[in-house]
């Protein structure tokens, strides 16, 4: 058994969870996305600054990043907790892991919403 203290009390179920829901939003995302383009042949900057400029697909777009940020964070967390041992290297490895998954969606956030 792993004792793990960088686990902050979340139970498997709730991680399984959040892998499968985060993983259906971002298929609906992509298929969404893989279907504007196949029915959009002539796509044009005007038609894919429309698209992004109406409010539900800005927040499907939020919706989609914050789920990607939980899905890698969810399976960076597992991958480091199976394979770093010293709890050192772990927690450092897991710190520069936030910090990339946090930046990252500050940048998708400020790239959809304009700064």
């Amino acid at each position: 058994m792993v004792t793990n203290i960088t686990n902050l009390g979340r139970s498997g179920l709730s991680d399984w969870l959040l892998q499968r829901v985060s993983a259906v939003i971002l298929a609906l995302y992509s298929l969404f996305i893989v279907g504007f383009l196949l029915f959009n042949p002539g796509l044009d900057y005007a038609a894919w600054s429309g698209l992004f400029a109406q409010t539900w697909m800005r927040i499907f777009s939020l919706l989609a990043f914050i789920s990607l940020a939980a899905h890698a964070w969810v399976g960076l967390w597992t991958v480091t907790t199976d394979y770093l041992k010293p709890t050192g290297i772990r927690i450092g490895t897991q710190l520069i892991i936030i910090l990339a998954i946090f930046v990252f969606l500050v940048w998708g956030i400020t790239v959809l919403w304009g700064a």
